[in-house]
């Protein structure tokens, strides 16, 4: 997929004839893959495959890997590395003492990573081995609460979102249900101390400040924050915030929020569903600022339809002059579930090779406002196989976004669409509870809800 992004891949014995077709045959103790398209015939093999699983499949990867390099004349700025989570890998080097260059040399050599990507996923697991070695993790956990409701939903969501205009009145009945789960989880959890709160969605925001009022007290009265390192709101669309807003959010000492331009072009912003200005953006950043808020993220998206490494230069420059403390960069993913997955056609996203030089753009961008990468992920069907960053001046990366990475800390997820995590760490094991996505079932089965936590953490 990611040497052919957009073509549909069949794995099945042929019935018809595709223009392009890998065949994967098992002799003895090794595999001939040959790789056949208009241009003639290809032939690869493993040699000796070994008896492990785990390093046979890579065996097989790499000779693929090779087969379409050859064929194509491209190479992936992540080899062969297909998974969501790179940075594990040299924390794990980390973590039994080992060296970056060993690190990087095991990258290199295993998976045949590029040195931008190479450089990059070291340095991002440096600095989260650099927070995560702050945080005594023993019995702590940290919260999500999740807020379903947008002003809208933008093109390429696939998240547990619902438009306000739509579920407007049933929103006293959500929070009423989400303030019964929080009642159960605080007693479920005792005296285990809270590090981290995220409230996301969703856009939290869409609630009136009379509401976010209501919430943030409940929270305060149902849980202890006194060891709370870090409490984030994402304020993400800025159709959604007013000044009231932001000053009840800060009243209640919420220093982090997420104001999520994704991009600063209006003709962007348009195709995308943003039903707001780039104008807007600017305003509702100064806004923020001007309340107090010392601590502000931006999301940005790379590849979006329509976009080239101008309009992205563009968005760049204007992040630049607002100054936020960071900035997450995501490469535009495809959700099965999203309407731009529908309509490909009409909104063709940006080829792989252009997001990627939007990444290192942003990368670049990210250095001469002070920033560091300090954590990273990679989704399913993301463009080109590619990667979602987080940058932060030094003392202002999200702690949150580190630990629901490294799962190395249980996350308990409030709300629907909510999906908890149970860090089992002695037994390297981790556990999920998913809450429901529909706003209309979370309410009517909130007892179910508090009832699938019960049973994992009592």
């Amino acid at each position: 997929m990611a040497f052919f992004p957009g073509e549909k891949i069949v794995l099945d014995n042929i019935r018809f004839q595709p223009d392009k077709t890998m065949d994967v045959v098992y002799e003895d103790d090794q595999a001939r893959i040959s790789w056949t398209d208009q241009d003639g015939t290809l032939d690869g093999e493993t040699g000796g495959l070994d008896e492990d699983y785990r390093i046979a499949k890579n065996q097989i990867k790499m000779t693929v890997y090779d087969l379409l390099s050859r064929r194509t004349g491209h190479e992936l700025p992540w080899g062969t590395l297909t998974g969501i989570r790179p940075t594990k890998i040299p924390m794990g080097f980390y973590d039994r003492g080992q060296t970056v260059e060993e690190a990087d040399a095991y990258l290199e050599k295993a998976y045949k990573v590029s040195a931008s990507k190479r450089r990059l996923c070291t340095l991002v697991a440096s600095n989260e081995k650099r927070i995560l070695d702050t945080i005594p993790f023993g019995e702590d956990i940290s919260l999500y609460i999740g807020i379903p409701f947008c002003p809208t939903i933008c093109l390429y969501c696939s998240f547990s979102s619902f438009p306000l205009k739509v579920w407007e009145k049933r929103v006293p009945a959500y929070l009423n249900a989400l303030f019964k789960e929080m009642d159960a989880v605080a007693k479920m959890i005792g005296g285990r101390k809270i590090t981290t709160v995220y409230m996301g969605g969703g856009t939290p925001t869409s609630l009136t400040a009379a509401q976010m009022d209501s919430l943030l007290t409940k929270v305060e009265e149902t849980f202890d924050l006194s060891h709370v390192r870090e409490f984030t709101v994402e304020a993400g669309r800025p159709d959604s915030l007013n000044r009231k807003k932001l000053e009840v959010i800060y009243d209640h000492g919420i220093r982090r929020i997420s104001i999520n331009p994704q991009s600063m072009n209006q003709k962007t912003l348009d195709i995308i569903g943003r039903r707001h200005t780039a104008l807007q953006v600017e305003e509702a950043f100064r806004m923020a600022r001007d309340v107090g808020f010392t601590n502000i993220n931006m999301d940005l998206i790379m590849g979006l339809p329509g976009e080239d490494v101008q309009d992205v230069a563009h968005t760049l420059e204007t992040v630049r002059t607002l100054g936020p403390d960071s900035m997450t960069v995501h490469s535009l993913a495809v959700k099965r579930a999203s309407r731009l997955n529908r309509n490909l056609e009409a909104y063709p996203p940006a080829p792989p090779q252009t997001v990627n030089e939007m990444i290192e753009m942003s990368w670049e961008a990210a250095e001469t406002m002070g920033m560091v990468p300090y954590y990273m992920y990679r989704q399913k069907n993301i463009s080109g196989n590619l990667e979602n960053v987080g940058y932060a001046k030094p003392g202002y990366e999200g702690i949150y976004n580190i630990l629901i990475m490294e799962e190395k800390q249980t996350i308990i997820a409030l709300g629907a669409g909510g999906s908890s995590k149970i860090v089992f760490p002695e037994e390297n094991r981790i556990e999920r509870i998913e809450n429901v996505k529909n706003v209309k079932d979370y309410i009517e089965r909130i007892d179910e809800m508090i009832e699938r936590k019960r049973k994992m953490l009592l």
